[in-house]
């Protein structure tokens, strides 16, 4: 199936590593051009080095801090200047600590809110004036399914990341006019370096071996296995394509059947 992604451009937002490095390999492998960005500049390098010679697509990688407005609209522009516009933008960051309510802090809050609501928040303020001015664009922000079904210590980004799924749905809405579609994925377990942080903080509480851990958020879900970012990415590109020409406003799992609720 043709996706239609052939020399579409990509902002792809905390991709050095995990399930943004999948989501950019995945649109490179279509023909993307690449706008990558991450808060660390020699992951970040090394990442755009191995996407370029796996499939010789056009990338272009600097590193900034996505909490920073100033920063995240110099980085738009640059991409829209060097490629000659921004068709495609993927939302990403790093999830707030692991932690109950009763452990946190307002300091703890703030940040949380700076890290996964207001960078989507400034990415959209940015890239979608463009995409509506083009009358087409597809705007996706990766999140988690604790939107959908909150997890256990995991307050903040329960919380926070829940209000990103507000946000999108609503930018859905007033853009849907213009061919701009917007969606939220939410990832479940995966195998990622954020998924063995949690389970090796979870492990160490229990007095267990982070390995048990894993299995046993494997055993919760009804596929038997954690994910790979590989199959994560595969929905976000697919979001990204022609294909997806009908599909607004939604927040999709991708999660092995994880998530209990029907919706």
């Amino acid at each position: 199936m043709d996706l239609g992604l052939k020399n579409r451009v990509a902002i792809v937002a905390a991709s050095s590593q995990g399930l943004g490095k999948a989501v950019a390999f995945g649109l490179a492998k279509e023909g993307a051009r690449l706008a990558l960005c991450a808060r660390t500049a020699k992951p970040l390098e090394a990442t755009a080095e191995e996407i370029q010679k796996a499939t010789g697509a056009e990338v272009l990688a600097r590193p900034l801090d996505v909490t920073n407005y100033a920063q995240v609209k110099s980085f738009v522009q640059e991409a829209a200047e060097r490629f000659g516009h921004v068709d495609i933008c993927v939302t990403n960051a790093g999830g707030p600590p692991s932690k109950t309510f009763a452990a946190t802090s307002v300091e703890d809050w703030q940040a949380g809110v700076n890290l996964n609501l207001m960078s989507t928040l400034y990415f959209a303020r940015e890239v979608l004036p463009l995409m509506e001015k083009q009358k087409w664009g597809r705007l996706i922000a990766i999140t988690s399914v604790a939107v959908k079904q909150p997890i256990d210590d995991l307050i903040l980004s329960n919380a926070v990341r829940s209000a990103v799924s507000g946000l999108i749905k609503s930018l859905a809405n007033e853009y849907a006019r213009a061919n701009v579609l917007v969606n939220n994925v939410c990832p479940g377990f995966t195998q990622t370096a954020r998924l063995e942080e949690l389970a090796s903080k979870r492990a160490a509480a229990e007095g267990l071996e982070p390995r048990a851990m894993l299995e046993r958020m494997a055993a919760q879900v009804p596929l038997g296995r954690l994910g790979r970012p590989e199959e994560f990415a595969n929905m976000v590109v697919f979001l990204a394509s022609e294909r997806a020409s009908y599909v607004t406003g939604q927040s999709i799992a991708v999660d092995g059947g994880f998530v209990k609720g029907v919706y």
